[in-house]
């Protein structure tokens, strides 16, 4: 079986999609992308498609190593998301080349169910309060939401409490037998953070996320030990070197995205490399149906696997959903907020490619917003 050839697609709201093409008809499925950054990840892709066509795609290793250090510049969220697509699609090949799920071909599942939260929006407590009502009555036993909006270096102490009470608003809904995860977004700054996480302790938000920039990350050690709060980074981190240093940080959660951090292949070793200093993997995942369905394949492996990001309903998904796209939504219903095991042949999706063509018609130019503070001054989205 040879590789025959790599499609691109720009699909509504903000995804790419890839199609890998054998001489045999087997065709594998991935999803490149850099949200905001979608067609540079495409020109990305498609000059790395040169070292993989007319080549075996069951020779997946081979494949990472030439696509990740076959260049002298190596690295950085492009890259790193372009290798991650095409590694998804050749274990996509593989998997049906073989006839089973690709969790099989990584040496089968260490669970029977895997537990995923749900994103919730609104401004004020009683929004947010209100959305967790709605995804606990639907099933989920956790959710995920923005801990803030815009927030200056050291903002007021309105603005500090404003925080604590939209998380003490889903606390109340939830109960104590339901999780709240909350993202900083790297919106705060060192000395906001630590102001703003002993306020959060009482309410035992299941992980803060990104309570500091990737550039800051020397920080997580100190707000680590100032917290009881179990930390979690790395939707901007995009490999197992990234992963090093802030995993002996004490940070308690790591989450790579299968899209971003080299793919299948790279995200097995970075949650091995987790895994001994006692970090669980919750990956980032607010992407479309491909990268969700890779997701769960290693999340049904992976042993230090605590709970996984999906975006059925999340706010970017205007003009698509995750289900859009899908032959068959089975595998994406969950039940009491867990997926159950995968069965059909790699990643255990079926993609409608006609429907994938003809968003591609459209295409899209997402790009995320650009913040500014009242005095213009840049602020962090």
């Amino acid at each position: 079986m040879r590789i025959t050839e790599l499609e691109t697609f720009l699909v509504a709201p903000r995804w790419l999609f890839l199609r890998i093409s054998t001489d045999e008809g087997v065709t594998g499925w991935g999803e490149p992308v850099v949200e905001g950054r979608a067609e540079t990840v495409r020109a990305a892709v498609h000059e790395l498609a040169e070292l993989l066509v007319g080549a075996d795609p069951l020779r997946i290793e081979h494949h990472w190593q030439r696509l990740t250090k076959g260049g002298f510049y190596r690295g950085g969220p492009v890259l790193s998301s372009a290798v991650a697509g095409i590694d998804q699609a050749l274990w996509d090949i593989a998997g049906k080349a073989y006839g089973v799920p690709v969790h099989q071909l990584l040496g089968g599942h260490v669970r029977d169910s895997v537990r995923v939260y749900a994103w919730i929006g609104g401004d004020e407590p009683a929004e947010v309060a209100e959305a967790a009502r709605a995804q606990a009555e639907a099933g989920f036993t956790a959710v995920k939401m923005n801990g803030s909006a815009q927030l200056r270096p050291i903002d007021t102490p309105a603005r500090t409490q404003e925080v604590a009470d939209r998380v003490a608003a889903v606390r109340e809904v939830l109960g104590r037998e339901r999780d709240v995860a909350v993202d900083f977004h790297g919106r705060m700054s060192t000395a906001m953070s630590r102001r703003v996480l002993p306020l959060l302790e009482p309410l035992h938000p299941l992980f803060v996320e990104e309570p500091v920039l990737p550039e800051h990350s020397d920080q997580l050690r100190r707000l680590a030990d100032a917290t009881s709060i179990p930390l979690a980074v790395g939707e901007r981190l995009y490999s197992r070197w990234d992963f090093r240093e802030v995993l002996a940080s004490g940070i308690a959660v790591a989450q790579p995205d299968v899209s971003h951090a080299g793919g299948i292949s790279e995200l097995r070793r970075i949650a091995a490399l987790a895994e001994t200093y006692d970090v669980t993997m919750a990956p980032h995942c607010p992407l479309g149906p491909i990268a969700l369905a890779a997701s769960l394949q290693l999340a049904f492996t992976t042993p230090n696997f605590l709970i996984q990001e999906q975006s059925l309903g999340i706010h970017y998904n205007r003009g698509g959903d995750l289900l859009d796209h899908l032959l068959d939504p089975t595998p994406f219903r969950f039940t009491d907020g867990h997926a159950s095991l995968p069965t059909g042949p790699g990643l255990g999706i079926e993609i409608d490619e006609k429907a994938v063509r003809r968003a591609a018609e459209t295409g899209h130019r997402w790009r995320n917003p650009v913040w500014s503070h009242p005095d213009g001054g840049f602020a962090e989205w």
